[in-house]
């Protein structure tokens, strides 16, 4: 007997899926969020950090079933935060300064403009 083909496209399922443990204070707790499938790669977690949709993540995973791999992707999704933070004009939330702070791999500093003064 011919074994049936799987209902379950494996494009869909091979790939790197990103997942963020988020910490919801003291009364909830943490949990793993609710994502839709579409919105699960890096480009869109790293979007959603900055743009405050996770107030406080505590530890992004990431994993492919098809290959059958995980691996705790928290330090390389700080290093790409602050690679943002550092590019752009936008506001950095304590908590999200605090989340690379305490994961990046690499040194985060923000060089803030200072106003030349030409001439006294």
């Amino acid at each position: 007997m011919r074994p049936s083909p799987s209902i379950v496209p494996a494009d869909r399922l091979d790939r790197d899926i990103y997942l963020v443990l988020e910490d919801f204070g003291a009364r909830v707790g943490c949990a793993w969020r609710e994502t839709d499938e579409a919105y699960t790669d890096l480009e869109t977690i790293l979007q959603d950090i900055i743009s405050g949709q996770y107030a406080y993540p505590l530890r992004i995973v990431c994993f492919n079933p098809v290959e059958g791999w995980s691996r705790d992707a928290t330090a390389e999704v700080a290093d790409a935060l602050a690679d943002r933070a550092a590019n752009t004009d936008g506001e950095i939330t304590p908590a999200l300064q605090d989340f690379i702070n305490a994961n990046a791999t690499r040194r985060f500093d923000l060089q803030l403009a200072l106003p030349l003064r030409l001439g006294r």
